[in-house]
C-alpha cells in the first residue's frame, strides 16, 4: 500500500519508519524546503512509551547524546525567596526512562532514521483530496498529482489535512486559556545548562541554556484571550510585548532580544477535539488529530507513540486498521487530555496561593526517594499518562531487512 503522510516533525518519520517495516511504500510531504536540521523549537520530553518506540527504531542512542542537561531549576517570585529544584530527580520519579531534547533535534534524529525507509517531498504540500472509496487522489501546491491508498496528517495543530478532510479549525480547536511563546537569544544570564523561572498569578516567564549553542530559549506561558493569525509572527511579537513590557524582573532585557529572534514561536495552548481521527481512507495521528495542548499535555510523547501504533494497526488490517487504532489509542489521548488543564493550572499558578506553594511543593517532592516519588505520579493522572503505557506488540509482522533486526 502507498501512505502519504504530511508533516515531517515528530509523528511524520515515526510512521513512515514503520511502515516501510511493514511493508508499506510511505511518502511524507513537508512545507518546508529542507529537512528541519539544527537546534531550533522549544525543548520537549520522551517518557517510556515513547522512549521505546525510539529505541526500537534504533535511535536512543542519538536522542540521549542530544539531551538537554538541565538538571537544575531555580523559581523566582515577586517579594519572595528564590527556590531550587532538582529537575534530574523530578524526571527520574516520573518515568524510568525520560529525556528533555529540543524539539529540532529530535525531528532530525526521526528524519535520519526514516529517510532511508520512504520518499520525502520538501517545499511542497496537499492542495486537494479526493477520496473515492478505493483510493485518494492528491494534488499538490507544486501541481503533482498523485494516487495513494490512504493519506495521513501528521501536520500539527494547525494541520492542512484536517482542515481538507474535517473542515474549519474553528470548529475543532478548544482553547484552554493559555499561551506559549518561545525564541531564541544569547545568554546574557551566563544560565549554562541551568534553568531560570519567574512566577506570577498568570504569568509564568523562563529561561534556559542550550548547551550545543551556548544560547537561550526564552520562554512565556501565560493565561488570557487574544485574537491573532498564527500566521504572522511580527503581530504574534507585538502581542507578546504588549502583555509584557511592563513585567519587570529580567523580562526587559529578554524583549530586547525578541525583534531579531528568527525561532520565534507563537501559540495558543489549545486540544484539537474530533469524535474520529478518520473519514474514509484519510487519517489524523499527533496533534493533528487531538493535541492536548502544547506544552501542557505530554504531546510529543503521545505523537510518537500514536504513529507507532497506527502502523501497526495498518498492518495488521489494512484500511480498516484507521479505526482498530483509534480504539487502542484513546484511552491515551483521553488521558493527555485530562491531564492538560491540570498541568497548565500548575505551571501557569492562578491564584497568589499557588504562586506562594507551588515551587516550594516541586522542590520537596524532588527531594523524596525515587521509589517514594513514583508512587506518588502513579496515583494521579500524570503517572497513567507516562508511566503505565503498554506498547502493543507488532513484531510478527516486521519484513526483516539487511542490517535492520527485528525488535
Amino acid at each position: 500500500m502507498k501512505v502519504l503522510i504530511s508533516g515531517a516533525s515528530v509523528a511524520g518519520p515515526v510512521l513512515a519508519y514503520w511502515l516501510h517495516r511493514y511493508g508499506f511504500e510511505p511518502t511524507v510531504v513537508e512545507r518546508t524546503p529542507a529537512a528541519r536540521h539544527g537546534l531550533g523549537g522549544h525543548a520537549v520530553d520522551l517518557y517510556s512509551a515513547a522512549a521505546e518506540v525510539t529505541s526500537r527504531m534504533g535511535c536512543w542512542d542519538s536522542i540521549e547524546a542530544a539531551r538537554s542537561r538541565l538538571d537544575s531549576m531555580t523559581v523566582e517570585r515577586f517579594g519572595r525567596r528564590p527556590v531550587e529544584v532538582d529537575l534530574s530527580r523530578m524526571y527520574a520519579g516520573i518515568s524510568s526512562r525520560h529525556v528533555e531534547i529540543l524539539r529540532g533535534e529530535l525531528t532530525k534524529i526521526l528524519y535520519d532514521a526514516s529517510r532511508g525507509s520512504a520518499e520525502y517531498l520538501f517545499g511542497d504540500s496537499i492542495a486537494t483530496l479526493d477520496d473515492d472509496g478505493e483510493g485518494v487522489d492528491v494534488t499538490f501546491d507544486s501541481g503533482l498529482e498523485r494516487r495513494f491508498d490512504l493519506v495521513i496528517g501528521a501536520d500539527g495543530l494547525h494541520s492542512n489535512v484536517r482542515r481538507l478532510a474535517f473542515g474549519p479549525e474553528t470548529e475543532v480547536l478548544r482553547p484552554l486559556g493559555g499561551y506559549l511563546a518561545v525564541f531564541s537569544m544569547p545568554d546574557v544570564f551566563g544560565l549554562g545548562n541551568h534553568m531560570l523561572a519567574h512566577f506570577s498569578v498568570g504569568n509564568l516567564v523562563g529561561m534556559y541554556g542550550v548547551r550545543q549553542t551556548g544560547q537561550v530559549r526564552a520562554a512565556f506561558l501565560f493565561r488570557g484571550e487574544l485574537t491573532y493569525d498564527h500566521r504572522d509572527k511580527e503581530q504574534q511579537k507585538a502581542l507578546l510585548v504588549k502583555r509584557f513590557g511592563d513585567y519587570g524582573w529580567k523580562v526587559p532585557q529578554l524583549l530586547e532580544q525578541l525583534p531579531q529572534a528568527q525561532d520565534f514561536y507563537f501559540d495558543s495552548i489549545a486540544q484539537v477535539s474530533l469524535d474520529t481521527w478518520h473519514r474514509g481512507r484519510i487519517g489524523l495521528v499527533g496533534d493533528a488529530g487531538y493535541s492536548p495542548g502544547p506544552a501542557v499535555g505530554g504531546g510529543t510523547s503521545l505523537a510518537v507513540v500514536a504513529a507507532y501504533v497506527l502502523a501497526g494497526e495498518l498492518a495488521k488490517a489494512g484500511a480498516a486498521g484507521l479505526r482498530n487504532y483509534e480504539d487502542v489509542i484513546r484511552p491515551l489521548v483521553d488521558n493527555s487530555r485530562k491531564l492538560s488543564p491540570k498541568t497548565m493550572g500548575t505551571i501557569i499558578p492562578g491564584s497568589a496561593l499557588a504562586v506562594r506553594l507551588m515551587p516550594g511543593a516541586a522542590a520537596t517532592l524532588a527531594k523524596l526517594p525515587t521509589s517514594l516519588q513514583r508512587l506518588v505520579w502513579s496515583q494521579n493522572e500524570v503517572g497513567k499518562v507516562f508511566s503505565s503505557t503498554a506498547l502493543p506488540d507488532y513484531s510478527d509482522l516486521l519484513k526483516p531487512e539487511s542490517g535492520q533486526p527485528v525488535p
